[in-house]
């Protein structure tokens, strides 16, 4: 897609929940809350989805800024707040934490203390609203709005209509209000607490805000875009222990079972679970299913968990980064020597070939900084090698997500190419299935970086270099080595070569054998190789028309240390070793230039070989 003349590369994230809000968008099931008048205005259409990660990256679709009340959501969040004020011990005194298997709305309480049985019913929310310290029911209420500005990132504010709405009609939470007075689980006037619990509940908040507050738990209780601490680390996973087991009141079993996240619904319609470490996700939509839970929501949810394998119990081992290095074409290119004129372009515009070296494992939250880095730098970027060598696993999920960024990188002519797949079968069956995907011509595999890169660079140059299709012979004053040659020193030195021609396939040089030929390449291309331990063959480099090899034996009279093949039907000129020796005696002038060639060409090697090292370190 291209705007304002810049090519952008849409995030298949977005695109994924974009696709889930238009398929659930249109389905007629539930119904709006109307136990509180002032919910039963709510528009039945409304929809939204925000997902947010611990890094403070939000992927949002739909009504996500349009407010509703937070309702009983606020449940989690407060019992936050009251283990902050009074601590664990003195909390769980006054409110257990087992699962009642009720409605929202039960009068659930231990039949030998009184106690709520857990904080995410109404009597254990109300419970915890009691817990809230402050002089006056004043200062608790700011104490709250404050609490929830934290997570947010914004002030917050009581809905009045709705507040007004739920205390005329909040009968039912009256009366469990008396009763824990009864029992001195609330040991002042209870009116003042259920004021309280009342405008809790009636904070008026939007998609987004609850996609924050559900990535503020995921990060260990720090915002994270502000990185302000909305609660204590320590008390996150009690907050989330309940939400895990209690949250989701009596399809709470069900909802570990298949969805597998903790989760905390409010009947004005948001839904909000979060995979601690890695995000957090909201979804707000007013029509409840028969337990009070958004029908949309709990949809969306549970495909999400699925396609991405998001069930708490199917934890990654996640690393530090799933990003081990990462470095360009400008810094780090591929074992193929180039002509100064290739060079220069890829000095120039190597910058565009990025690398990105992956580790650990690869599920939806590890896939989705990768994706998103290369989605924020695409404008600079033509082609996007991954190197997955350091990977331990590729999940579906993640194979999603590399398919859609496969193919809107495609749509605007960018190119994603995959290297060292052997620790990742399920990538390559993923994309080479044809029920799953239709990125198959797309899919690009290399074994390794180096070929990757090749395979990059040749298109990067075709681009920038117009390429003459020239069957004839590289003319030998073409060659790098020969620059500097006079007029009669080149004639020379065209007399004492010899045109040597090989096969594609050929071997020109044998490793262990005896340097008797220096070699300047005058067509085709060949790749100086060597035997790995395991017995495969490795790519030192390559060499086009008009550079030479060979040259270290005969300056060492040593033995070949490496294989040379044909990559291709080859020509080329043999300078012998007894040939090099009398340029000293014939022309000394030539032979020092060579020399001095030959030096300089080992020092821009060398050069270019601590550039890569600096790159890779």
């Amino acid at each position: 897609m291209k705007e304002s003349g810049k090519i952008h590369v849409g995030s298949p994230i977005l695109e994924y929940i974009t696709q889930l809000q238009k398929k659930y968008a249109n389905i007629k099931e539930g119904e709006v809350a109307s136990y509180i008048p002032e919910l039963s205005l709510a528009d039945s259409k409304w929809f939204g989805i925000c997902m947010a990660t611990t890094d403070g990256q939000v992927y949002e679709v739909g009504d996500t800024r349009q407010k509703f009340t937070i309702q009983s959501i606020s449940k989690a969040f407060s019992y936050g707040l009251a283990l902050e004020d009074n601590g664990k011990d003195y909390v769980l005194s006054k409110i257990g934490v087992e699962p009642s298997g009720d409605a929202f709305n039960s009068i659930s309480l231990n039949p030998q203390t009184g106690c709520p049985v857990n904080p995410m019913i109404n009597a254990g929310a109300i419970a915890t609203t009691g817990l809230i310290k402050g002089k006056d029911k004043n200062e608790k209420k700011k104490r709250l709005l404050n609490m929830f500005a934290k997570y947010v990132g914004h002030e917050v504010k009581v809905d009045q209509s709705v507040y007004k709405s739920e205390s005329k009609t909040g009968h039912r939470n009256r009366a469990i209000g008396h009763m824990l007075r009864n029992f001195e689980i609330i040991n002042i006037n209870p009116e003042p607490v259920l004021d309280l619990y009342f405008q809790q509940c009636s904070i008026s908040i939007d998609c987004r805000d609850l996609g924050m507050m559900s990535a503020t738990l995921a990060n260990s209780g720090i915002n994270p875009v502000t990185n302000v601490c909305a609660v204590k680390q320590e008390y996150v996973e009690n907050i989330l222990s309940v939400m895990g087991t209690c949250g989701m009141y009596d399809y709470a079993g069900e909802w570990v079972f298949k969805i597998g996240m903790p989760a905390k619904s409010g009947v004005a319609g948001g839904l909000l679970i979060v995979l601690p470490g890695q995000l957090g996700i909201a979804v707000f939509s007013p029509p409840l299913d028969e337990r009070g839970n958004s029908v949309r929501g709990i949809k969306v949810l549970n495909e999400i968990s699925s396609d991405f394998n998001l069930h708490l119990f199917n934890a990654p081992k996640v690393s530090k980064s799933s990003i081990r290095a990462k470095y360009d074409a400008s810094q780090v290119t591929s074992n193929r020597l180039r002509t100064d004129k290739e060079v220069k372009v890829l000095n120039d515009f190597g910058s565009s070939i990025k690398l990105y070296e992956l580790q650990g494992e690869l599920k939806f939250a590890s896939a989705e900084v990768v994706i998103r880095d290369i989605v924020n730098s695409i404008e600079s970027t033509r082609y996007v090698i991954i190197d997955l060598r350091r990977i331990l696993e590729v999940d579906e999920g993640a194979c999603k997500l590399f398919s859609g960024l496969l193919k809107n990188m495609n749509a605007v002519k960018k190119h994603l190419v995959f290297s060292n797949t052997k620790n990742a079968p399920l990538l390559e069956k993923y994309f080479k299935d044809p029920l799953k995907s239709r990125n198959n011509g797309m899919f690009m595999v290399y074994t390794d970086n180096d070929l990757a890169l090749e395979w990059c660079e040749n298109k990067l140059i075709s681009t920038k270099l117009a390429r003459n299709v020239n069957h004839k012979l590289a003319p030998v004053s073409s060659f790098e080595l020969c620059k500097g040659f006079s007029k009669k020193e080149l004639s020379y030195f065209e007399g004492i070569l010899k045109l040597k021609r090989f096969k594609k396939g050929n071997t020109i040089v044998k490793k262990g054998g005896k340097a008797d030929n220096m070699y300047f390449l005058a067509k085709g291309n060949v790749s100086v190789t060597i035997r790995l331990p395991n017995g495969n063959s490795k790519r030192l480099t390559t060499f086009s028309p008009g550079m030479a090899f060979g040259e270290m034996a005969i300056l060492e009279h040593s033995v070949r240390s490496a294989d040379v093949v044909a990559d291709t039907d080859v020509s080329c000129y043999a300078l012998s070793v007894k040939d090099f020796e009398q340029l000293h005696q014939y022309y000394a002038n030539l032979e020092k230039i060579l020399l001095i060639n030959i030096a300089r060409n080992l020092s821009q090697k060398l050069r270019k070989a601590n550039i890569e090292i600096n790159a890779l370190c």
